[in-house]
């Protein structure tokens, strides 16, 4: 597991960001399917003879999905929506709870057979967290690793209700306060403090539940396996041993040699006596922890071990990872199989009853034949081999030519999902981000409406890419990744107010052609009218018309910001064509406010009640006040000259000023202004532009959008006709100066334009 920022992670970053952001993760499909490779599985099966069986997988797109499945089908029943970054490890405690772990640092129970909404987030890791493992028998433990070398072992029966209610509303808001609380500790720093302060700091802050603590890890942890009684639990990870641990103590009985890599996989028997290890070194290893020394090994693969599962007598234990192969092999004989072969790397396998269920890094699940009850009749088909002892010895095999034939060669049946996106472009027009996925397949996508708006089919991206290349200038507002194996749009302020449109140029209509459009702004309406308007509902109108203070800032600090209105609050609210978001594949925002820690919610799901300990205090100052942080400048400087040996002289010698937009046809509107005006030369323009300055100087002037709406004619009906140069290039009436400064001017120093008039016209 590779440490990169995740979408919602923001504490995790090395970038320092004084502002939280806000992200939102676009949707292609319906809510049915994964879209990115699947980390985890588990099995809650029923305890009525007839009833549904239900497998829940956890993906790397950050969700879990609750699948009931049938007797060759399998139907998505629930979306578990919450995490903010990969979801890496899933069990099942106290027969209907759902605990899942995730790279966002925390682990979260659900129940079951719910919706899908999140019981519990509890935030104890200070880094990803990797793996779980659960007591059988003891059904409520459950212990938890992770890369800051963290062990952790829970009572989720304790942490999930906590003795008073006061600690029910604490452990959610308060627990989370390490990267919740202003004044927190940043997660970067916890990793340099003790594991005891840390604790210390939770109990303090949410006088709530705090797990007992597994100390000794001085690496990364990824793998964590625990007896069906709870009293014994084995953990492996970079340090390349197998530790033990008594969990009801978080005290250490002993380290177990023999890999030579990082352990990935760990299994326990039902007694406890027995362990397997699967390696980063392509070696499965059978443990006697009574003699506290290996018993076996098996070189069954070519690559890295990551997934294991035994039947239930533990007699035969199916593997497989990084080489694509699931195999079966008999832990007595060391008779070995290969079951079938993957077109990618396998990640997790749960057995169930005669079929095994295989999660790879790919966003389909498939089932296949295992004969869990009686592995023995496998074997009875022919083509095993002996699994030697050394690792090198697989490797020297597959290099002769002598792979084994697997046995299967399709699935019983497969859940599909969607191919992951992983390929990105942001266009120059800033509003379209062209991917390719997983299949080949390329497309187009609206990023203010969160929407594909062209399916290119299977074409070369980079074809593509130029075909659609526009020359255009317009500054990036935000950052697009594609973790989550979809389209994470990343919102920062202020950068991402910095970019404003005319609304002709968005053809918007109800508006003047004039108008500035600022896209993030508009962006933010769209993706919280739901918000709003469920908003409006618990409120009344008058919150919303009279704007709200915000707590916890101070506003007058930020009295200063531009405050852009059109009309009243009211008419501001409407969202524009667009900026509507889809409501058949919502968006999902991720964000944080200034408690609690990221949270990941669907657009149309929320409820109104989230405020300023939910969401970043600019986004709702945006919303729900109109204001915007003050921004860089938005103007771009130019002269304004005759071309040489051109008759025509207008008084204008000093610099120009005028928003980057401006378009060039608003230009040549100003140089026929001049031209038509009296030539006296204390003439001065709509915008007050032109006065004699000291000395005989011009001042310096400013050639503003709004200066040609009243009283003139459109510029192509202008009389006479103007053409302005630059570079000695002419230019197209609907480039903006920023266009032109960016592909024709090409200089660091003020542009210069040039006019001329048409002959012959």
């Amino acid at each position: 597991m590779h440490r990169v920022g995740s979408a919602g992670n923001n504490a995790n970053s090395n970038r320092p960001r004084k502002e939280k952001r806000l992200t939102y993760v676009l949707n292609d499909t319906d809510d049915s399917k994964h879209c990115s490779g699947i980390n985890c599985l588990a099995i809650l099966k029923s305890s009525v003879s007839d009833g549904c069986n239900y497998l829940f997988t956890g993906s790397r797109d950050g969700t879990l999905k609750r699948w009931a499945l049938g007797e060759d089908a399998a139907t998505c029943s629930a979306t578990f929506e919450s995490h903010v970054d990969w979801v890496n490890d899933t069990v099942i405690a106290g027969g209907n709870t759902l605990v899942s772990c995730s790279s966002d640092t925390t682990l979260k129970t659900w129940n079951c057979l719910s919706d899908g909404t999140c019981t519990r987030t509890l935030r104890q890791h200070s880094d990803y967290v990797t793996c779980l493992a659960a007591a059988e028998k003891n059904t409520n433990v459950v212990a938890s690793g992770g890369l800051g070398g963290e062990v952790f072992v829970w009572d989720i029966e304790a942490a999930v209700n906590p003795l008073s209610k006061s600690n029910d509303v604490m452990e959610d808001g308060c627990s989370n306060g390490i990267n919740g609380s202003v004044n927190s500790l940043p997660i970067s720093n916890l990793q340099t403090t003790n594991l005891s302060n840390s604790i210390t700091a939770h109990t303090t802050q949410c006088h709530g539940y705090v797990p007992i603590a597994a100390k000794g890890h001085k690496e990364s942890v990824y793998a964590l396996a625990m007896s069906d009684s709870g009293n014994l639990l084995v953990s492996g990870g970079t340090e390349k041993v197998v530790r033990v641990w008594d969990p009801r103590t978080g005290t250490k009985t002993m380290k177990l040699r023999g890999h030579t890599d990082n352990i990935r996989a760990l299994l326990l028997d039902s007694t406890g006596r027995y362990c397997l290890s699967g390696s980063s070194d392509s070696m499965i290893r059978l443990w006697d922890l009574g003699q506290q020394r290996c018993v076996h090994s098996y070189a069954v693969h070519t690559d890295s071990v990551w997934a294991l599962a035994s039947t239930p007598t533990f007699s035969h234990v199916y593997s497989g990872g990084r080489d694509l192969s699931l195999y079966l092999t008999d832990l007595t004989t060391r008779e070995s199989l290969l079951l079938c072969t993957k077109e990618h790397p396998i990640l997790q396998l749960a057995l169930h009853d005669d079929s095994i269920w295989v999660a790879t890094t790919d966003s389909s699940v498939h089932s296949w034949p295992a004969e869990g009850k009686n592995p023995q009749k496998v074997f009875q088909r022919g083509g095993s081999f002996l699994a030697g002892n050394l690792s090198f010895s697989r490797a020297r095999v597959s290099l002769e030519g002598s792979t084994p034939a697997p046995v299967y060669k399709d699935p019983i049946f497969t859940i599909p999902g969607t191919p992951a996106i992983v390929q990105h472009e942001i266009l120059n027009n800033r509003r379209h981000v062209l991917t390719k996925d997983t299949a080949g397949s390329v497309k187009l996508w609206e990023i203010t409406r969160a929407i594909v708006i062209k399916d290119y089919g299977q074409v070369s991206f980079d074809e593509k890419k130029e075909q659609l290349f526009e020359m255009v200038s317009i500054p990036a507002w935000f950052t697009v990744d594609t973790r989550l194996g979809s389209l994470s749009v990343h919102l920062d302020t202020p950068q991402c107010f910095s970019v404003e449109m005319y609304s002709a140029d968005l053809s918007i209509t109800g508006k003047p052609e004039d108008d500035k459009v600022n896209l993030a702004r508009e962006s933010l309406k769209g993706l919280l009218v739901h918000w709003l308007t469920k908003r409006r509902q618990r409120l009344g109108s008058q919150a919303l018309v009279n704007g709200d203070v915000l707590s916890g800032k101070d506003v007058t600090a930020r009295s200063h910001s531009r405050i852009e209105v059109d009309g009243n609050a009211e008419n501001d609210s409407i969202v524009y064509p667009p900026f509507e978001f889809s409501t058949i594949s919502p968006p999902s925002i991720i964000t944080e406010g200034s408690q609690g820690g990221p949270w990941r919610k669907k657009i149309t799901e929320l409820d109104g009640t989230e405020d300023e300990k939910d969401f970043p205090w600019w986004v709702l100052d945006c919303v729900l006040n109109n204001r915007l942080p003050p921004r860089e400048n938005t103007k771009c400087s130019f002269y304004l000259h005759p071309c040489e040996g051109s008759a025509v002289l207008i008084l204008t010698q000093a610099k120009l000023s005028a928003p980057r937009i401006l378009k060039i046809h608003k230009v040549v509107n100003y140089v026929i202004e001049k031209m038509v005006l009296d030539k006296a030369t204390d003439s001065v323009n709509t915008d007050g532009t032109f006065a004699p300055g000291l000395g005989g100087q011009l001042q310096h002037s400013t050639v503003g959008d709004g200066s040609f709406r009243s009283g003139l004619k459109p510029w192509q009906k202008r009389r006479p006709s103007i053409e302005i140069l630059c570079n000695n290039q002419l230019l197209s009436p609907d480039m903006s100066l920023a266009t032109v400064r960016a592909y024709v001017w090409k200089k660091p120093e003020d542009l210069v334009l040039n006019y001329r008039v048409t002959q012959g016209r």
